[in-house]
């Protein structure tokens, strides 16, 4: 096992390699590329065409590729969730809740085009695998030092969890502007971490509606962990 890390968008990118063989440029080409999405779409960085943005001084047509597509999904989200995921929850301009998932999806897929056929990449615990016979464990949302539960996954999937435990309340209903009380935290694997932690996002914001909710997605499944530490999946979530 090769692990390799970095600290990129205020988070522990990690880069764990089961292959024989890994080339030291096909892991910078992936941290670089990370490093990119970092200075681009940060809330932080007044520079970003993000805040840029948001603040009136940069206008969406003359904005990034990425940028104007990223923004299109966070909509497109929005209407799918009945505005559960809202890039402007918080009342400014953050689409985290996709990027995130989203760079990772495509440091995957540069690790991919490199000739790398077992890895996974990690971002602040939210996880893409490929391969097979990958083993995730999902934190436990009041035991720092326990899992809820232990994945079994295959080639190319995605593993989001969305809670208040890691962040604190940043998760916050868009329709009254709190925090759900009545869950501890929502898992979703899929095939796209980019659209697995969207959906887990929305999910938790949604309060006891997201396990139903959940349970309605085509392609991901869902672990719910209710306030009273109540554990519901979907039919097909892959828990071992």
């Amino acid at each position: 096992m090769n692990a390799f890390v970095e600290q990129i968008m205020g988070m522990p990118i990690l880069v764990d390699v089961r292959d024989e063989h890994v080339r030291a440029e096909d892991l910078d080409r992936a941290f670089a590329w990370v490093r990119w999405v970092d200075v681009t779409f940060s809330t932080f960085r007044p520079d970003s065409e993000i805040c840029r943005i948001d603040r009136g001084e940069l206008a969406l047509s003359e904005a990034h590729d990425d940028v104007r597509w990223i923004l299109a999904r966070c909509e497109a989200l929005r209407e799918e969730t009945g505005g559960y995921f809202d890039a402007r929850a918080s009342g400014r301009l953050d689409p985290s809740g996709l990027v995130k998932g989203w760079s990772v999806d495509r440091a995957a897929e540069l690790l991919r085009e490199a000739g790398l056929r077992n890895f996974a990449v990690s971002a602040g615990g939210d996880m893409r695998t490929v391969g097979t016979a990958w083993r995730v464990g999902v934190q436990h949302p009041h035991r720092r030092q326990s899992v809820a539960a232990v994945l079994q996954v295959d080639d190319a999937a995605a593993v989001a969890t969305s809670g208040a435990y890691a962040r604190g309340d940043h998760v916050i209903d868009p329709h009254t502007g709190n925090p759900p009380d009545d869950l501890l935290s929502v898992t979703v694997v899929g095939p796209e971490l980019a659209t697995a932690d969207a959906y887990a996002t929305a999910a938790f914001a949604m309060g006891h509606a997201g396990p139903e909710w959940t349970a309605r997605l085509s392609g991901y499944e869902a672990m719910t962990i209710l306030a009273d530490e109540t554990v519901l999946s979907t039919g097909g979530f892959p828990d071992v």
